[in-house]
């Protein structure tokens, strides 16, 4: 696959393949048993997937129960172990964000206290002594961003994760992020997609300022076979028209709008993330991305 690349010659430059895998659905509940998560993971790397993005409030389900927070970390690094591949992978993972209440109603927590204990806790459950990228999950509006910056600033100083990135930031805050963290700051992870344009002016920032851009929900709105011929029919005639998915479409789409994009779309199955890899190699027209961009 494609590379591209996280970091920079202070913190230390990453290839990743263009093309990540993001992991917040992937549990071992339902339809999902651990075999076929292991089977994904392989194909993923077999297809030069190699950015792997978790969070410490991804979890299972609906219900709160003991082990929700940090249940996607504790899943995705024993599967990496039991297959010998940790080396193959730049495990990105996120705090801020937590998991409350019998419904598991998520929140926000930005102090530097629940910072500081978040990358501990993380650290432990992917069994590693530093964190190759680690992100702050969303601003909290009971803690000022200029508050969390300085957190992120001693957070990284303290040797406990290698690189930083953002995520759900706006343009204003990742300039701000920048001035204090420098090269330590290395992505921004924001929504993106055919059905969510607004990060547009974030990925400008990000491709000014050379940290990676890392669009979450890449693929949202094309699920449905009825609404994408509706809402996005140039998606769906270019998709015809190569004889490929429109998520693909999509991907490849995403990856033409500048250097730092690296798309995280989400794969319980094998046969998702072979597609989604895939992308990397579409090149697109002049005349599918204007079509695209006008969709």
């Amino acid at each position: 696959m494609k590379t591209r690349q996280i970091g920079n010659d202070q913190v230390g430059r990453v290839e990743v393949g263009a093309i990540g895998l993001g992991l917040m659905t992937f549990d071992q509940s339902g339809t999902q048993p651990r075999d076929q998560l292991a089977a994904t993971v392989r194909a993923a790397l077999d297809a030069g997937v190699t950015l792997f993005d978790t969070a410490d409030a991804y979890g299972p389900g609906d219900e709160l129960g003991p082990d929700t927070q940090g249940a996607n970390e504790r899943l995705i690094a024993g599967l990496l172990d039991e297959l010998g591949v940790r080396d193959r992978v730049l495990l990105a993972t996120k705090g801020g964000h937590v998991r409350t209440g019998e419904d598991a109603t998520w929140d926000t927590d930005s102090s530097r206290d629940h910072l500081r204990r978040a990358v501990d806790a993380s650290l432990g459950r992917l069994g590693v002594e530093q964190i190759a990228l680690w992100q702050h999950h969303r601003p909290d509006p009971d803690t000022s961003y200029d508050e969390v910056i300085e957190t992120l600033r001693e957070i990284h100083a303290s040797g406990k994760v290698a690189m930083i990135g953002l995520s759900n930031a706006d343009p204003d805050q990742i300039r701000a992020a920048h001035r204090v963290l420098g090269d330590a700051l290395v992505s921004v992870q924001n929504q993106f997609s055919p059905a969510y344009r607004s990060s547009r002016p974030e990925i400008d920032v990000c491709t000014e300022l050379g940290l990676a851009f890392l669009p979450w929900s890449p693929l949202g709105g094309l699920g449905d076979a009825k609404a994408l011929a509706e809402q996005h029919p140039a998606f769906a005639e270019v998709a015809e028209q190569r004889g490929v998915s429109a998520q693909r479409v999509a991907l490849a789409w995403e990856l033409a709008q500048s250097p730092v994009v690296i798309p995280i779309p989400g794969a319980k199955r094998p046969e998702s993330i072979i597609d989604s890899a895939a992308a990397a190699d579409l090149e697109l027209t002049t005349d599918e991305l204007a079509r695209l961009d006008a969709d």
